[in-house]
């Protein structure tokens, strides 16, 4: 635990090094904030790498591993529904708990006006991710090559798009690019991970990755078709 610990604060470290070093170097050649703001943003980054290094380590020593045991274990229970339903499950609960989803829908509310409900929203990227790692969890067991459904899923997209308005293509984008967030992604792909690697003939890298890049696809199409019925 030692180890991983001095291992995570390091990595946050280099990982925020360079953001934290261009913020200081502006502040004393162009920004010029009171000693006050500085002094705050000194605090709120130590408390960030606390935070991340936390979350991180949480990650590693509890959801990964129970995101793993869980898919290994659907399989085992050899239950089409029950596949479907946990599958759903998790990728609704952990997009709607999601910290990019929710910064995401606060700003796409207070642009629009009100016009895009910040709930609305979180629940329509929250189904649609859903939808698509079921989707990915019946390629994993059926063997379906995943190019198949990437290509049938953005072929939907495009064809969606030249019937949506422009800001709720945009917002469409956005919002799959959020679904591949720090709490999101670890959960999704260890699930799949985990499924793929109790089936016979399955790669764990081949059939348990792509997850993420299917999962993505779901809050597209939904936010489109949410454009289409406002406009």
């Amino acid at each position: 635990m030692t180890k991983l610990l001095k291992d995570t604060v390091l990595e946050v470290v280099w990982a925020a090094g360079p953001l934290v070093g261009v913020i200081i170097i502006l502040q004393f050649v162009l920004v010029r904030a009171s000693a006050a703001v500085f002094i705050q943003f000194l605090v709120g980054t130590l408390f960030a790498i606390a935070g991340i290094t936390l979350f991180l380590i949480g990650i590693e020593v509890g959801i990964l591993p129970a995101g793993k045991a869980v898919g290994a274990g659907l399989v085992q229970r050899r239950s089409f529904w029950l596949i479907v339903g946990i599958a759903f499950l998790i990728g609704f609960a952990t997009t709607i708990a999601e910290p990019d989803v929710l910064v995401l829908a606060d700003r796409a509310q207070d642009i629009s006006g009100g016009a895009v409900s910040h709930q609305n929203l979180i629940y329509i990227i929250g189904i649609g991710v859903a939808f698509f790692v079921v989707m990915a969890m019946l390629r994993i067991l059926r063997g379906i090559p995943i190019a198949y459904l990437l290509t049938a899923g953005y072929l939907i997209v495009i064809a969606l798009s030249m019937m949506t308005p422009a800001d709720y293509v945009s917002l469409a984008f956005d919002s799959g690019s959020v679904t591949t967030g720090a709490l999101t992604a670890p959960i999704i792909i260890s699930l799949g991970v985990g499924f793929s690697s109790v089936l016979a003939g399955r790669s764990s890298v081949g059939d348990g990755f792509g997850i993420i890049g299917l999962a993505s696809i779901g809050p597209i199409i939904g936010v489109l078709v949410m454009g289409i019925f406002h406009s």
